[in-house]
């Protein structure tokens, strides 16, 4: 019991009044540790959206080259010229018609201009044609067909002609085909892009018809 008498109760803690100047530095520690955890929170955000965006460039949205092929080419009129004289065949008409195809890989449309089909006899233009502008859509082929008319004189000036024509029975001639445009992904990356042909046949007398065709592309930025 006695000792029980000399326990003193503790004294109550004593609680200081926080001073308007703490309390000013604690709220601003606490708007400075907000507005950095906003900053963070923002940047980290930009930088996985600038991410995102090129990953879809680079892959998804990365602009892709179209290709140009030549499908066939037919003859018309040929038959008019078999056994005419050279003088009689300055007023003959002559024709091919060109099946070209142009395959656009890309997700987006590739629109083009006029595209340009030239046939060449040793070097000389002897025929010439003009396709109307279109439009390849995503992931599809545009297919076209350009009927050039044949300058029969322009052949008929090369002195060896018949030579050719006797030994092999075979007219060889070369074709260029340009097609040019553009490819727009989501209206920010454009793409200006010239596909070029260049094909060399020979034009069987005989049967009149296209044989031993070779093409060969190339892209032009």
């Amino acid at each position: 019991m006695n000792d029980l008498e000399h326990v003193r109760p503790l004294a109550p803690a004593t609680i200081l009044p926080v001073s308007d100047e703490s309390a000013s530095n604690i709220r601003n520690n606490l708007r400075r540790r907000k507005r950095m955890n906003c900053l963070i929170c923002a940047t980290v955000t930009s930088l996985l959206l600038i991410t995102v965006v090129l990953t879809l460039v680079f892959t998804v949205f990365r602009v892709k080259d179209p290709t140009i092929k030549m499908n066939g080419v037919m003859v018309n009129g040929l038959d008019s010229v078999m056994g005419t004289d050279q003088a009689q065949l300055l007023g003959t008409n002559i024709s091919m018609i060109v099946d070209v195809s142009v395959k656009n890989p890309n997700t987006a449309s590739f629109k083009y201009s006029n595209t340009t089909t030239n046939i060449y006899y040793k070097g000389t233009v002897v025929g010439e044609a003009h396709g109307l502008p279109g439009k390849a859509r995503p992931h599809r082929t545009s297919r076209m067909n350009l009927t050039v008319d044949i300058m029969i004189d322009r052949i008929l000036a090369d002195p060896g002609l018949g030579r050719e024509v006797s030994r092999s029975g075979l007219l060889n001639v070369s074709s260029y085909t340009k097609v040019g445009g553009k490819v727009t992904m989501m209206g920010i990356v454009k793409k200006h892009v010239t596909v070029k042909m260049n094909c060399t046949m020979a034009v069987n007398i005989t049967s009149q018809a296209i044989q031993d065709v070779d093409c060969k592309n190339k892209i032009g930025l």
